[in-house]
């Protein structure tokens, strides 16, 4: 059962994850004991999966971001297990959706330049049996970061 300190000291380690106990504690008017037990608590609930640092993709030579929607030309168990393991196989795929509507997936992906975005949807996505077509949106400017979820 979540209360509201909880939901505090939630909202708090997503805007900095390396926040010690002593941090959380004076935030939320806790002991450092009583928030490093409260954090641990919320972890082993699996309110907390993982902590992780956010890498800015220019620096690490990653100046194409695009979408990119997957259409399947037969759809089944076997073909969807397929291009999952595909998917899971390529580090330039962040993120992969199943999706409701037109396309059958919705892949987010980050690449060094065009024609590395072109090989990644020519040589990899398209050749996979089960795919059909793609369709592929650039990102100009991304206005907001991946922020942190409601709590």
């Amino acid at each position: 059962m979540m209360d509201e300190t909880d939901t505090r000291l939630l909202a708090a380690l997503q805007k900095n994850a390396h926040l010690t106990a002593q941090q959380l504690g004076d935030m939320l008017n806790l002991s450092p004991s009583q928030a490093g037990r409260r954090r641990q608590r919320l972890e082993a609930e699996g309110f907390v999966q993982a902590y992780i640092a956010r890498l800015d993709p220019a620096h690490l030579g990653l100046h194409v971001q695009g979408f990119v929607q997957v259409h399947l030309g037969t759809h089944g168990a076997d073909q969807s297990r397929s291009f999952a393991r595909l998917v899971n196989t390529r580090p330039e795929i962040t993120s992969a959706w199943t999706m409701t509507g037109d396309a059958d997936y919705l892949l987010r992906v980050y690449c060094a330049d065009l024609p590395a975005l072109n090989a990644l949807i020519h040589d990899v996505l398209l050749a996979h049996p089960a795919v059909a077509r793609v369709h592929s949106q650039i990102v100009m400017d991304q206005l907001k970061q991946d922020g942190p979820l409601p709590t």
